[in-house]
Order: structure tokens, then C-alpha cells, then sequence
């Protein structure tokens, strides 16, 4: 007799999970920032600062101050047109707040307006030893101002070196105004990508190697809001500032 598989059987199969925009069921959670209290963190979080920018043409510089807030139960990232110069802000959990597999959530609204590009994502603790992408990167949330409303979801490693093979989209209903909730399930054998429990997108090569799955190792937060640079750029819309980034929470969960 021929089996028929249910509709919803069928999608933990494909997914790994429900997606119903909650931790996988039997995970538990093992870290998390609410943002509740004046400043921001510093036994978990760290500033990178500089500009050059950082490989993709980025117009601003990160500071150390003024361009974080945390208030109101959020930490904003603002940044600002200062004179000639962008300023914002890229903070990390880089030797503090590592993680091999999980759910990782982010509930968060966007800036708007053409040249800004906010990301939320995960980078390997190898990158100071064999560098980008061998330690693999992998991006929860992107958006850039110039095609607004549109999260990307991407995976960065060796194989897919010089472009980005490994990606997906989902044009989400005003990210800007309203909360929504980024999160990657990262299990041993597949990375599903979503935003409100709705799949971006799902990455799982069947023959995996250092080159496709560098993936079964730490890696930490970072959050930053970028200006400019090669995708967010080239226009820049200067009558928009300051525009900033507000993160409700990031909750962690393993099993």
C-alpha cells in the first residue's frame, strides 16, 4: 500500500522544524539579551570601530559611543551624518557569547530609507585563524533601503567564494514600524533561515566538507547597521538621518 505522508509531517521533514516562530521543541534556552537595562552590556557585547570600509565600500565609521542607546527595553544602533562623515555602529560577542548549533532568534525593527543596510548575523571564532569565508558566515537578517521591505537570508563559505549562491528572500509588510522576528535553526545536518516563522531560506548540501559545511563550530553575534558600500550603496539618501536599528531581544536555544 502506497503511504501518503501529511501535509505538516512533510514540512518538519523539508525544515527540520515547525516553524511556527518558536524554538524547536526539547531546546532549551541557553542565553539571551532583553536589552532592559541603560547601557549597553560589555561583559557580553564589544565594539568594533574603524571604517575603510570593511571590505564592501561602507561610507560610515564605527564609533564607540553615541550611536548605541539602550532604552526602553531596546538597544538602538543610530546612525547619523556627522559633518562630511557617516557614524554608526557594529557591536559583537566575539570571545564572550560563542555557540555551535541552535535556534537563534532576533526580534527587531529596521531603519528605512536608501543607503542604509542593517544585518544581523553569525561569524565563525576561526575567522583571526583561517579568515573569511573558511570560517563561515551566516547572515539571519539583511536589508538594504534601496529595495525596501525585502530580508535576505544567506549562507557565506568557501564554496560559494566570490558571490552568494546560498541565499533567499521574503518580502515582509513594513519591517520598519513593526517588530519582527528573525531566526535561524542551525542543526548538524541543515540551516533553516526565517522571519516570523515563515521560511527565507534552507541550506543543507547532502555531501558536506570543510568547504561547503564549515558550520560545526563556534561562532558569534554581530549586529551592526552599515551605510553605503557595494550592495547598500551606491546612492545615499542624506535627508534620512539619523535612522536606527531597534533589537527588542536575542534568545539563544539548544538542546
Amino acid at each position: 500500500m502506497k503511504k501518503i505522508i501529511p501535509l505538516f509531517l512533510l514540512l518538519f521533514l523539508l525544515t527540520g522544524s515547525f516553524l511556527d516562530g518558536k524554538p524547536p521543541r526539547k531546546y532549551r534556552l541557553v542565553w539571551a539579551d532583553e536589552f532592559d537595562g541603560t547601557r549597553l552590556d560589555t561583559t557580553v557585547w564589544i565594539f568594533e570601530t574603524g571604517g575603510n570600509g570593511w571590505g564592501n565600500h561602507e561610507k560610515q565609521f564605527y564609533t564607540t559611543s553615541g550611536n548605541v542607546v539602550v532604552k526602553n527595553g531596546c538597544l538602538f544602533i543610530v546612525a547619523k551624518k556627522e559633518g562630511d562623515t557617516y557614524t554608526s555602529a557594529r557591536i559583537i560577542t566575539r570571545g564572550k557569547r560563542s555557540f555551535v548549533h541552535g535556534y537563534v532568534e532576533i526580534r527587531a525593527k529596521l531603519p528605512r530609507g536608501i543607503g542604509t543596510w542593517p544585518a544581523l548575523w553569525l561569524l565563525g571564532e576561526s575567522m583571526s585563524a583561517v579568515g573569511w569565508p573558511e570560517c563561515g558566515e551566516l547572515d539571519v537578517m539583511e536589508h538594504v533601503g534601496k529595495h525596501p521591505g525585502y530580508i535576505h537570508s544567506s549562507v557565506h563559505n568557501q564554496s560559494g567564494y566570490g558571490n552568494t549562491p546560498y541565499t533567499g528572500h521574503r518580502l515582509v509588510k513594513d519591517p520598519f514600524e513593526t517588530f519582527h522576528l528573525y531566526a535561524v535553526d542551525w542543526t548538524k545536518n541543515q540551516l533553516t533561515f526565517s522571519v516570523d516563522g515563515k521560511r527565507v531560506h534552507r541550506y543543507a548540501p547532502i555531501r558536506k566538507t570543510p568547504n561547503n559545511w564549515p558550520f560545526d563550530q563556534p561562532m558569534y553575534v554581530i549586529f551592526n547597521l552599515a551605510i553605503g558600500g557595494d550592495w547598500g550603496g551606491p546612492d545615499i539618501d542624506d535627508a534620512i538621518f539619523p535612522q536606527s536599528m531597534c533589537v527588542d531581544y536575542i534568545r539563544v536555544y539548544q538542546k
